[in-house]
């Protein structure tokens, strides 16, 4: 089941980190975020995961289209948490 704590809490995680993401010119920092999001996809609400990610196992996960991800994935969280849809 979808908790709003599991909206909100999966919402500001990787809020945050796409920020630190989207802003390094390191790439060390930007393997370690992308190894902390896919460790948090591994554990967060299975139902949750499969509604941002459209069915795609890799999603999240995928260094080659991870800032993609990220970024879908905030924005589907951002219009639950602010309008309650998908």
């Amino acid at each position: 089941m979808i908790t709003r704590d599991s909206i909100e809490t999966a919402y500001s995680f990787l809020h945050q980190k796409r920020q630190v993401y989207i802003h390094s010119s390191l790439d060390w920092q930007k393997d370690d975020i992308e190894i902390a999001i896919a460790s948090y996809a591994d554990d967060m609400c299975q139902e949750l995961y499969d509604a941002i990610s459209d069915g795609h196992s890799v999603f999240l996960r995928d260094h080659c289209r991870f800032e993609e991800d990220i970024t879908k994935a905030v924005e589907q969280l951002g219009n639950i948490c602010y309008n309650g849809t998908i």
